[in-house]
């Protein structure tokens, strides 16, 4: 017999989207937070930067709606913007509450307001930090908070297999009823029944060969929810951040674009400046703009990398400013107070996702999707830098809000089908997986990366449908394992990523193809909405 769980909500993911959520929901409710690895590890703990908020009297809501339009290349929803951006200060307000320690300036040697940062596409200093480590303070204060609270149970290192909705019951409406986890420490499958369910498992950028994001981020919300008959969107949108430390063992560590915002100029070789020559803002453009900007200078020079350098600042203000950078760089052999480092682009935001509203509900009844793994209309064709966090702390909220309004713990938990591994074995050829992983994120660098063509994508669709192939019909033959879950998982959001950037026939922010350059000015800006088979529409 499977191993069966009950709870009123179930949360994958133990991020900042995930576990806000969990902690705004009512004390009453018996609540499960599904981790694939330890609590901590995910994109929330490495975010460097920090939280765009509104809170500096020169600064307005107006101001950081137009800044993050003007980023997002004509396809963010106003809307969803302002509705973001007017709940950033009580957002903040309650993760100072909660403890998260935030930078203060120094004063007389007092500290009194908020140290506030600038970073690309900001017009006005309104990112607020703890020092550059924003996510890792974040990260430790939530989980603290979440283990104080008795009605959450935390299941580290479990995977979900697959979503359990009521489409294959043939009950309608369609609606999801819980979902099938593999145990990584028993290599049990169990099922988890739950009122409501809470997809928070960040992006995909592991689908490429480098990327900044840790390696859970392998798209399995994405996945899971578009197999049980969830629309997606803009999957062609993936934001390369511009500076992640060039050296073969930094493995995926990021150079904040805090550094930037304080001052710091990417350089040629050679020592010279470009940016000012690409945009009169300079490094200060937003995201899509500086890494263009930068793999265009590196194929035009064959350089494998370009420089960024804060050396001319004081050692004191390096220091103070940037202490995790500084003392990760020492490690590599790079003193950031005397040199320039190397730096390349990497993989490291999805801006597509799951289809949800403003309450976080997806097109199934009862789930619900929130953070990166959601497409929101936040962040448009570019995700302006430090609104992630934010989105993953206001929709984790509204989540909350609907759920809390909505759940009904009478109502009773459906019988479900066990899962069922009798014509499975267990598999003699791990290589299959092992060199299906790598083919997969190289193929998805070369032809479907920063700059794209045509025959670059078509060639990428052929390797995708092969694959798909193999993977499914080793899948259907051999036991489940961590990696053949997310390299199933992984394959299917590459192939929506090509399918978007195929139906795109321009270039718009972070999807820029050599076929067509320019930006269709004569037709209105549309979203890419991809629609599964399984495709139902449920009235909310």
């Amino acid at each position: 017999m499977t191993p069966i769980h009950q709870y009123d909500v179930l949360i994958f993911g133990s991020g900042a989207a995930g576990l806000t959520l969990a902690l705004k929901l009512e004390p009453h409710f018996k609540i499960a937070v599904i981790s694939k690895g330890p609590l901590n590890e995910g994109c929330t703990r490495y975010a460097q930067g920090g939280i765009s908020a509104v809170l500096d009297p020169s600064d307005s809501i107006d101001s950081h709606v137009l800044d993050t339009l003007n980023a997002g290349g004509a396809l963010c929803k106003e809307d969803v913007v302002r509705y973001v951006a007017e709940h950033s200060k009580e957002q903040i307000q309650w993760l100072t509450d909660l403890g998260v320690p935030f930078t203060r300036e120094q004063e007389n040697n007092t500290q009194h307001a908020y140290h506030l940062t600038r970073e690309g596409g900001h017009s006005h200093r309104r990112v607020i930090h703890c020092k550059d480590a924003t996510g890792s303070a974040l990260s430790n204060t939530l989980i603290k908070s979440v283990k104080q609270r008795p009605n959450i149970q935390l299941f580290e290192h479990h995977i979900a297999i697959d979503l359990i909705s009521n489409t294959k019951l043939n009950i309608s409406p369609q609606r999801v009823l819980g979902a099938y986890i593999l145990n990584k420490q028993t290599g049990n499958t169990e099922v988890f029944q739950a009122r409501a369910v809470v997809l928070a498992t960040g992006g995909a950028s592991k689908v490429y060969l480098y990327t900044t994001n840790p390696d859970v981020s392998t798209g399995d919300g994405i996945a899971m929810a578009w197999r049980a008959g969830c629309r997606v969107a803009n999957m062609e949108f993936i934001q390369f951040h511009p500076t992640c430390l060039y050296h073969p063992q930094a493995k995926s560590f990021l150079i904040s674009e805090m550094m930037r915002g304080e001052g710091g100029r990417l350089l040629l070789p050679d020592g010279t400046r470009f940016m000012e020559k690409i945009d009169p803002r300079a490094e200060l453009a937003p995201r899509d703009i500086v890494a263009r900007a930068i793999d265009h200078e590196m194929k035009r020079l064959g350089v494998d990398c370009v420089y960024i350098d804060i050396s001319f600042k004081s050692s004191d203000f390096v220091r103070s400013h940037f202490p995790t950078i500084y003392e990760r760089c020492l490690t590599y052999g790079f003193d950031i107070t005397k040199e320039p480092v190397p730096v390349v682009p990497a993989a490291h935001y999805t801006c597509g996702g799951i289809i949800t509203d403003l309450n976080g509900r997806t097109d199934i009844d009862r789930l619900y999707a929130v953070g990166e793994t959601a497409w929101t209309g936040m962040h448009g064709a570019n995700r302006m830098a430090s609104n992630s966090l934010l989105e993953c702390l206001v929709f984790g909220a509204a989540a909350a809000h609907d759920i809390n309004s909505h759940l009904d713990q009478t109502e009773p938990f459906a019988s479900l089908l066990d899962w069922d591994e009798s014509r499975v074995i267990n598999s003699d050829e791990e290589i299959v997986v092992a060199h299906n992983w790598d083919e997969l994120r190289r193929f998805m660098w070369d032809y479907v990366g920063i700059v794209r063509t045509n025959k670059r994508l078509e060639r990428a669709m052929r390797r995708i449908n092969l694959l798909s192939r193999e993977i499914f019909e080793y899948y259907s033959n051999f036991r489940i394992t961590n990696d053949l879950i997310e390299l199933r998982n992984l394959v299917e959001v590459a192939e929506l990523i090509i399918r978007s950037a195929m139906a795109r026939k321009e270039s718009r922010g972070l999807h820029y193809t050599l076929d067509d350059p320019m930006v269709k000015a004569n037709i209105p800006p549309q979203d890419t909405i991809l629609v599964p088979p399984n495709y139902l529409e449920t009235p909310h």
